[in-house]
């Protein structure tokens, strides 16, 4: 078999395979840690953390996938973390969403800040300081959580709530994060927060990105956790109540990030590949049940319906199409894409958070009753599906109205 090839389907579908990715996506290793099918319904179930999977991830050195090889780490690009987030997604959905915030620090931190104009004296800065964090990731092991910003504040568009006031030696936290993945769980976490220069006009140009300790004096967890979907990422909210941090927890320097958001569209496009996974776990699970092969499930053959037959040819149709637009996207992905690699980045995303949606629908009826069971591959995905349309940035509906807004206006343009 050829370096680059696999003997399996993996979700991001087949394709001619780097040496890298080919061994990152192998049968037996990680991203598929062991725990991921024995718990996955516990961490449901419990609405708690799967700290296990993170052991495992841990020990198979995929904390650091994007950490340059210079510094220690894998050295995976955007289109391989792609592939391996859509691997873990397709065994646990909770996984590999909070495995996203994780990689989103050390992504931005790295070949998204590579990409992005520094004066030298911010090179310099950049380089020490993310030697440091780059460092607690290889060496220590730390998981850093990435809080998914809102729309218009993530874009440039609009400054951040949370605050972040210079003082001798570092900077003064204030605020809150809602939906903040890895709560009590991360390390550190990335807080995207706007300079207080003290006066009454905050500018989104004074963005700063600020790795804060999970047990920083004056950060607080609080929050009952118990949503419909996405429960095992514990996405609690964090209190920020004047908390100190050192000048060099800087993730990026002083007005990058604005820059980063400005230049490279596909930082946002990193949830897509947990809901391409989901949607092949559906499809296999389908396939499965109609053919009697369930595993702890009677033999019973259902497949000689039409009806099902049908509806198996209708995933399967949707499936390719997700993953023909991802695969070009996540290869297109860089900085300054142009009008038409934008627009085919947003239509990408919405093609595979709908796609992801549908598939359960689809093998629902299918499939009887025995599909609503935790216990059972279908269902294990099932509350983080439902969940998919409302993760910001990009929700489906913002992307609609971004696609159409930036189709027919073109920059700068405004009607009279």
């Amino acid at each position: 078999m050829p370096s680059g090839q696999l003997d399996f389907i993996p979700a991001i579908g087949t394709a001619d395979f780097t040496p890298q990715q080919a061994r990152l996506l192998a049968p037996g290793q990680p991203p598929r840690p062991r725990a991921l099918r024995r718990a996955r319904s516990t961490w449901d179930r419990e609405a708690s953390f799967p700290f296990a999977n993170y052991a495992d991830l841990r020990e198979a050195g995929l904390l650091a996938l994007c950490v340059s090889q210079a510094f220690g780490g894998e050295g995976a690009d955007f289109a391989t973390y792609c592939m391996v987030g859509a691997e873990i997604g397709r065994f646990c959905g909770a996984t590999a969403l909070t495995y996203n915030m994780h990689i989103c620090s050390t992504m931005w931190t790295g070949v998204l800040s590579d990409g992005i104009d520094m004066t030298p004296e911010q090179r310099a800065e950049h380089e020490a300081r993310r030697e440091l964090h780059f460092s607690r990731v290889v060496r220590d092991g730390a998981v850093y959580a990435q809080r998914s910003p809102k729309l218009r504040a993530a874009a440039g568009k609009a400054p951040f709530g949370t605050t972040a006031r210079k003082v001798e030696g570092g900077w003064v936290l204030n605020g809150r994060k809602i939906f903040a993945s890895l709560s009590g769980a991360a390390d550190y976490y990335g807080i995207l927060c706007t300079e207080d220069r003290g006066d009454q006009h905050p500018d989104m140009r004074d963005t700063l990105y600020i790795a804060v300790p999970g047990k920083a004096e004056g950060l607080t967890v609080t929050g009952e956790w118990d949503p419909m979907g996405m429960r095992g990422t514990v996405s609690g909210t964090l209190l920020l109540k004047d908390v100190f941090v050192p000048d060099h927890e800087q993730l990026m320097p002083r007005g990058v990030y604005y820059r980063a958001a400005q230049t490279w569209p596909a930082m946002f496009f990193t949830l897509s590949p947990t809901y391409l996974g989901v949607a092949p776990a559906a499809y296999d699970f389908t396939v499965q049940y109609l053919r009697g092969e369930v595993p702890g499930q009677p033999p019973v053959k259902r497949r000689m319906y039409p009806t099902k037959q049908i509806a198996v040819a209708q995933m399967r149709i949707q499936l390719e199409t997700m993953r023909s637009i991802i695969w070009r996207v996540i290869h297109e992905a860089r900085p300054n894409p142009t009008k038409n690699e934008r627009l085919r980045l947003y239509a990408a995303h919405y093609t595979v958070m709908e796609g992801a949606k549908r598939h359960r629908p689809a093998g629902d009826p299918h499939c009887g009753g025995q599909s609503m069971l935790k216990d059972l591959r279908l269902s294990g995905s099932t509350a983080t599906r439902a969940a998919v349309r409302l993760m910001l940035p990009w929700t489906a509906e913002l992307i609609l109205d971004r696609m159409g807004r930036e189709t027919l206006y073109e920059s700068g343009e405004r009607d009279e």
